[in-house]
């Protein structure tokens, strides 16, 4: 099969080519731009590939109710002249062909079920620490979205006792992105997280922000396997330190052998590395592909 993947980032956009095994057989990518010049982009690159659907996972926030005149609709997104953008329906207009559509963390927590490190599970959740923070919820074997969907980065965190740092959410200030997000890094230390030793007092602040959202996960959903993945999870030293702070949290509560004895395990980098989006987006559109032939195949 030729199945066609985007996944849609505020900063870029990285399109490619894959089949049903999850194997991306080429990709291209290229920054955000206005939609007319983002989108137009995406349509030439796709154009004469002869995909046989599309699987999107896009920056939001997004509609995702099929009922919602504002389905396939970039929605109250600050990312100057996306606001009410109709991503979805301008490439319907192009291509003929089914669609998947999940927001970019759920496109890879699907993507880390199908083909990664939460492969075989019901349920597993995903974590994007990056320039800002996404939270991807796959459980009981379905991508949740709920009222909306799941927004985790916004939730709010307990101020580590030495902090001062007011956060940089413009809507809270001080939830988890505004903590952690590699803005905030920036922001509270003058330096890129990329630039910061491993032995850096700002590691062991971050792991305290990620861990309390962590640990609120763990006992309200209660996911199979927890993955991180973004930049500012490109420090892998920071790995250890969020595992043994979430084991602190949680104080033996969740007995579970999976995160008293084998936590390296239960909280890990995404099995897919950098590429956990993209193949996402293709999951996405293998799905897609599949509904629509099972529907034309019961008429």
């Amino acid at each position: 099969m030729r199945l066609g993947a985007i996944e849609a980032g505020g900063t870029k956009f990285v399109c490619g080519i894959g089949n049903e095994h999850g194997v991306i057989e080429e990709s291209v990518s290229f920054p955000t731009e206005q939609p007319e010049v983002t989108l137009g982009k995406v349509i030439d690159y796709f154009r004469e590939s002869q995909v046989e659907a599309i699987g999107i996972g896009s920056f939001g926030p997004i509609g995702l109710h099929p009922g919602s005149p504002l389905y396939g609709f970039v929605t109250t997104t600050p990312k100057p002249g996306w606001a009410n953008c109709d991503f979805l329906g301008t490439l319907r207009q192009v291509f003929h062909v089914p669609y998947g559509w999940d927001t970019d963390v759920n496109a890879a927590a699907y993507g880390e079920a199908v083909w990664g490190s939460a492969k075989g599970l019901q349920s597993c959740l995903y974590y994007t620490v990056g320039t800002g923070i996404g939270i991807g919820v796959y459980a009981e074997g379905q991508l949740v979205h709920g009222l909306v969907h799941p927004e985790g980065g916004h939730v709010p965190v307990k101020r580590h006792p030495e902090d001062s740092f007011q956060g940089l959410c413009p809507y809270h200030g001080d939830c988890l992105e505004g903590m952690a997000a590699g803005p905030a890094l920036e922001a509270r230390w003058g330096k890129k997280g990329y630039e910061l030793p491993a032995d850096h007092a700002a590691w062991e602040r971050e792991a305290y922000y990620i861990a309390q959202s962590i640990t609120g996960a763990i006992l309200m959903l209660s996911p199979q396997k927890i993955i991180l993945g973004g930049g500012v999870m490109k420090q892998t030293h920071l790995f250890p330190l969020i595992r043994e702070a979430v084991k602190l949290n949680l104080n033996g509560y969740v007995s579970a052998a999976e995160i008293t004895e084998h936590i390296d395990n239960y909280i890990v980098a995404p099995g897919l590395g950098e590429q956990a989006g993209l193949c996402g987006a293709l999951a996405l559109g293998l799905r897609a592909y599949q509904q629509a032939h099972a529907k034309a195949g019961a008429i």
